[in-house]
């Protein structure tokens, strides 16, 4: 009786010790369509969040709880906002994703509450619903060290956000209508905007983004792929950038002269203005995959801004710095293997991030997935191996709590390990051991297209990469001494990436591609993980402030 007194005692002193913590941020969003930005002088609507694009920062703390109360002020679009790479420890109610969420109708508004519990690092938030993403609604997330918590950098001179994605002139409903109705859509993306902002010195671009630096200084850029579809290089003439944290994990201090930022992946590069003062220089982002050097058409496709030096007054001019050949996928897969995490370093909590690895660890189940394009009824639609996820209205969450289930999925049906002989349409939902290690091979069956994939809820180990077809015996390839602990993985054409994820956070998460079209023509499952335990401190119940729909 006495250890059990002790037992919740301690437990009681950390809830404690966690509140005295913790800071409330609230914020009031009100999500609306701007017909007058026109980042490419082509008028288009732009989804902006309080008149801004991209929209405001939420920057926070460890363990803080964070309120936005979301005002749908757009005219008849239903409305979801993700936290893409925030965990939701023990809340998947707050995910933002159709699977756990009813959406907020137009004239509306629905309040998160979520703590970016046991995290730091590099994030953002977009709409996750109806193509919204391709029209903007996104906007970075920080979340800062615990004072106690030291960085295992100095402190730098300031730090910048920067939201680089893919961008189309055509309006993102014709879009979502013409693939809704089944039409192939294989057009490339028209841009790539920085900060909203087009290529510096581009006749169509209204403004350009631009950093401010002092000589002999040291910044922190904070850099996500928001975009639908297109990998990119990152570079800076002239500078070299040393990678630091990638979407909550520090990782070992590589210096590089350009970085590839995949969709939906977030890192953190530190910068040093140690050129020479009173010239300014180009920042470059390029796309993967795409030849933009012989082909005049594809000009808006290379992001360009400036890095300004506090005392400069002539601006960058000449050739951009050139990055790697944007088709070599060894030397993206070399770079990426040598992203590995900090063993030393702590990060949310005190004991360093080495205390958790997966060197010696037992694996309870094993995905396969296929992720590839298939025709349902004549209509092409993106699938899992042979399955399209189909959304019935009902949230699966809601489905899962209400009614077990009943009508809306059939648990464990999808096949984690094959490829179904005829595709078909399922709402997709699997089980996830609670507490297990769960290994995900994905598989992208492109030869010709980049895919990224993303799981909720957790930061997974990215332990291999390879070409072709994986085996078992690839296994003997995988990196388990320190992989690093990310949410967004990319997939090289015809090749295949391996994860380990630890089950150990209870409700219903999103496992899904990143890439905006693969993802709307169905390209997800949902992965349940329940622990029997009626304990509400295995997973809150639902706010009280839940939206029922379906």
């Amino acid at each position: 009786m006495k250890v059990l007194t002790k037992i919740i005692f301690l437990f009681l002193v950390s809830i404690f010790a966690v509140r005295l913590d913790a800071a409330f941020i609230y914020m009031d969003w009100h999500v609306a369509v701007d017909y007058t930005i026109n980042p490419i002088s082509f008028t288009q609507p732009v989804i902006t969040i309080n008149g801004m694009f991209p929209g405001p920062l939420i920057n926070a703390t460890t363990n803080d709880i964070i309120r936005v109360n979301v005002f749908n002020d757009m005219d008849i679009e239903p409305l979801l906002i993700t936290w893409n790479g925030i965990q939701q420890r023990l809340n998947s109610w707050q995910d933002g994703v159709s699977g756990t969420n009813c959406p907020i109708l137009a004239g509306k508004n629905w309040t998160y509450e979520f703590q970016v519990k046991d995290q730091i690092g590099s994030f953002f938030y977009s709409p996750s619903i109806n193509f919204i993403k391709a029209a903007g609604g996104y906007g970075p997330i920080r979340v800062n060290n615990r004072n106690v918590i030291a960085v295992p950098f100095p402190k730098p001179e300031a730090e910048f956000d920067l939201l680089i994605g893919d961008w189309f002139y055509t309006d993102y409903k014709f879009i979502r209508s013409a693939i809704s109705q089944g039409t192939e859509f294989f057009k490339l993306p028209d841009a790539l905007l920085m900060n909203g902002n087009g290529p510096f010195g581009h006749p169509s671009s209204k403004s350009h983004e631009s950093l401010t630096v002092e000589k002999g200084k040291t910044y922190r850029l904070r850099i996500s792929n928001v975009g639908t579809g297109l990998s990119f290089n990152f570079r800076i003439e002239k500078h070299r950038m040393v990678v630091v944290e990638t979407e909550g994990s520090y990782t070992d201090q590589i210096e590089l002269d350009s970085l590839d930022v995949h969709v939906g992946q977030s890192y953190s590069v530190l910068v040093t203005a140690d050129q020479e003062d009173g010239v300014d220089y180009y920042i470059v982002a390029s796309p993967k995959l795409v030849n933009t050097s012989t082909d005049s058409t594809k000009e808006t496709l290379v992001a360009r801004g400036v890095l300004h030096y506090k005392n400069s007054n002539i601006l960058p001019s000449g050739p951009f710095p050139k990055g790697p050949d944007p088709f070599d996928l060894d030397f993206s897969i070399n770079q990426a293997k040598s992203i590995r995490w900090n063993m030393t370093a702590g990060a949310a909590r005190p004991n360093p991030q080495g205390t958790f690895n997966v060197s010696n660890v037992t694996l309870s189940q094993t995905f396969i997935l296929h992720g590839s394009k298939s025709y349902i009824n004549g209509a092409p639609r993106n699938v899992v191996n042979n399955v399209s996820y189909i959304d019935q209205g009902t949230p699966v969450k809601l489905a899962d709590y209400f009614v077990n289930g009943s009508g809306i999925y059939d648990l464990d049906k999808f096949p984690k390990h094959h490829i179904r002989k005829t595709a078909t349409y399922k709402t997709s939902v699997v089980s996830g051991t609670h507490k297990g290690w769960l290994e995900i091979v994905f598989h992208n069956d492109f030869s010709n297209a980049m895919d990224s994939w993303h799981l909720d809820g957790f930061g997974f180990y990215v332990v291999g990469f390879g070409h072709g077809e994986w085996s078992p015996s690839e296994r003997s390839t995988y990196n388990l001494l320190d992989p690093v602990v990310r949410s967004t993985v990319q997939v090289y054409p015809g090749g295949w990436s391996a994860v380990y994820a630890y089950m150990d956070n209870p409700g219903m998460w999103n496992l899904r591609s990143q890439h905006l079209m693969n993802w709307y023509l169905g390209q997800e499952l949902y992965v349940r993980v329940h622990d029997d335990d009626p304990n509400p401190a295995k997973e809150r119940p639902p706010p009280n402030n839940l939206l029922l729909c379906g």
